[in-house]
């Protein structure tokens, strides 16, 4: 049963494409999940009416792919993608209830996020100040500076124009999740390694389709580019294991939560959609109070 043939999942795509305005990453995902999804249906019990999906059909799926090994985390994105999709079936009138009502989600044991120590990220920021410049070393500081001092995804700091940094009032336009615009304001300092970053790309390269990170060949920054870049620099100045892009963003949030910055506005620098994804960044700080406790309480 082809996506392309199967009406139900080809309108939910088109609702998600053009009125939730999803990105073409996030499209595949649910593609994906819900091809699986049908295609063992077919392959078990044969051709079965949107109607009569039932939560123990749902059910054979997941034990499917658990006995496959996937993990818990996984799992949940796929009971997530199906519960959207029935949601919506619901909604146009095309079941009477939705399936998904016995279905339980897997716990996930949540781990804290990992991120590199203030003393570590002082480090890097010398390090990087202090290295031979040559594009590949300009771009490790301008994705290292920016990450940390913006807490950017990877994803909308490759897509950055130049347009969407505003010198005058030192901040930066993001285009997030959804299309979701949020404002990042930025130090003097951040907004001066920026400025003279632009100049010498103007002085080496005629054309960059305006944006603001390019390689040493002019062309458009991407993802493994990055990764390779911060990867190094961080391993480096950090016994970190993981040293992704990602652990920036998590540095940046994690710095602010231990220096008193107000959780709302951390949620809304890191353009997360609910509070429940910052608070995460909570536990860390509580982590720090801990070991300030213990070691300066006398009955600790």
């Amino acid at each position: 049963m082809p996506v392309q043939t199967y009406q139900p999942i080809q309108s939910f795509l088109d609702y998600l494409r053009y009125e939730k305005r999803y990105s073409a990453h996030t499209l595949i995902s649910y593609q994906t999940d819900l091809t699986s999804f049908f295609d063992h249906l077919t392959l078990q019990f044969g051709k079965i009416s949107l109607k009569d999906i039932n939560h123990n059909f749902i059910r054979s799926w997941l034990t499917n792919l658990k006995t496959r090994g996937l993990i818990a985390k996984s799992l949940n994105r796929k009971i997530s993608t199906l519960k959207s999709f029935f949601k919506y079936q619901l909604k146009t009138g095309m079941i009477d209830a939705t399936p998904m009502v016995n279905v339980i989600s897997p716990k996930i044991k949540k781990r804290l996020p990992v991120f590199v120590t203030e003393n570590d990220t002082k480090k890097l920021v010398e390090s990087l100040s202090q290295s031979t410049e040559n594009w590949k070393t300009l771009n490790a500081r301008m994705l290292i500076t920016i990450f940390y001092s913006t807490g950017m995804r990877l994803s909308e700091l490759l897509s950055l124009k130049e347009k969407q940094i505003d010198f005058s009032r030192s901040q930066i336009k993001v285009l997030g999740k959804g299309n979701k615009e949020r404002i990042i304001p930025v130090s003097s300092d951040v907004v001066k390694i920026i400025q003279n970053y632009q100049q010498l790309k103007r002085k080496d390269f005629e054309h960059t389709d305006n944006v603001l990170l390019v390689t040493e060949k002019g062309k458009k920054i991407y993802p493994k580019y990055a990764y390779l870049l911060v990867n190094k620099f961080l391993g480096e100045t950090s016994t970190l294991d993981k040293k992704s892009p990602h652990v920036l963003r998590h540095t940046f949030a994690t710095h602010l939560m231990n220096n008193g910055a107000d959780l709302n506005a951390v949620k809304e620098l890191l353009g997360h959609a609910s509070l429940a994804s910052t608070q995460v960044y909570t536990h860390n700080t509580i982590e720090k109070l801990k070991n300030v406790y213990k070691k300066a309480h006398p009955k600790a």
